[in-house]
């Protein structure tokens, strides 16, 4: 398990989900702000925002691949029960 200054490091399922909130919401006040003031929003906020978005994209279609990962394997765990 890694270890961060001699700590154990966990990560759960809603930590990371939480976590994902936030950085959601952080995003979408981005997107607010920039729209609520067009006329002063430069290429390089816009720029900024576009790169916010796709990150945003990227770890929620990592969380929805682990998800689908963890999923698989417990079936796969229920299904090696059943034939044993």
């Amino acid at each position: 398990m890694p270890e961060a200054k001699g700590h154990p490091v966990s990560l759960t399922f809603v930590t990371l989900i939480k976590k994902y909130s936030k950085l959601q919401a952080a995003v979408v006040s981005q997107v607010r702000n920039v729209a609520s003031k067009l006329s002063a929003a430069t290429p390089g906020k816009f720029l900024l925002l576009q790169f916010s978005l796709s990150q945003v994209t990227q770890v929620g279609d990592s969380i929805s691949n682990l998800i689908s990962q963890v999923n698989t394997m417990i079936n796969n765990s229920v299904r090696n029960q059943k034939t044993s």
